[in-house]
């Protein structure tokens, strides 16, 4: 009986997921890439004055990449980061009710752009990187619906303030781009990173 397929990473080395998502965890999993082993980068995700969305995604992935790379000099280690952005603001990844009550509050009838980085390292230092950009419209929130938002909790810990994959999706009037660089991984980018890098398909435990 012929098995699932699974992404494989060239010459059998190890693939490190270095990310505490399990958005990004499950993402993989639909293009059949289960990693060897999840390690998050402990970094300081902190923007620095004046940073742009675009360069401070950027930084940010490729410093969880290299953190983590350090500690598996022989495996490929795959890094993302999201950013909401309003212009040239960055939105924070909501740690309490009144920071995402804030976001819906600033998202509510506006366009939005949502950046995904991405970086590969692999062993000898090989590097890539590519970047994604989905542009969101949410329609107009009634106080009603975002408080409503807000008590379901989805809300914690995602950038913007929201997660399209669950009950926001209701807000969404317009989006251009990809879907999944919403959710937290740009599956087309990703996949066309990996398959530059030498990775294949092969029968084996999905």
């Amino acid at each position: 009986m012929t098995g699932p397929l699974r992404l494989r990473a060239p010459s059998g080395a190890h693939f490190v997921l270095a990310s505490a998502s399990p958005r990004r965890l499950d993402l993989l999993g639909r293009i059949g890439l289960k990693p060897d082993l999840v390690s998050p980068a402990d970094i300081d995700e902190t923007p620095k004055k004046g940073e742009l969305p675009s360069a401070y995604a950027e930084r940010v992935a490729w410093e969880k990449a290299h953190t983590v790379a350090l500690a598996h000099p022989e495996a490929w280690v795959l890094a993302a980061d999201t950013v909401v952005a309003s212009g040239r603001r960055i939105l924070p990844k909501a740690e309490s009710e009144t920071e995402a009550r804030a976001c819906l509050k600033h998202l509510s009838g506006r366009r939005h752009r949502v950046i995904g980085a991405i970086r590969l390292i692999g062993p000898g230092d090989h590097t890539r990187s590519r970047i994604s950009e989905t542009v969101v419209t949410f329609k107009r929130l009634t106080r009603e619906e975002i408080e409503t938002y807000i008590a379901a909790g989805e809300w914690d810990g995602k950038a913007g303030g929201y997660a399209i994959q669950g009950l926001a999706a209701i807000f969404i009037r317009f989006l251009s781009g990809s879907h999944s660089n919403v959710v937290g991984l740009d599956l087309y980018e990703t996949r066309a990173l990996l398959a530059g890098c030498g990775f294949r398909y092969g029968e084996g435990d999905a």
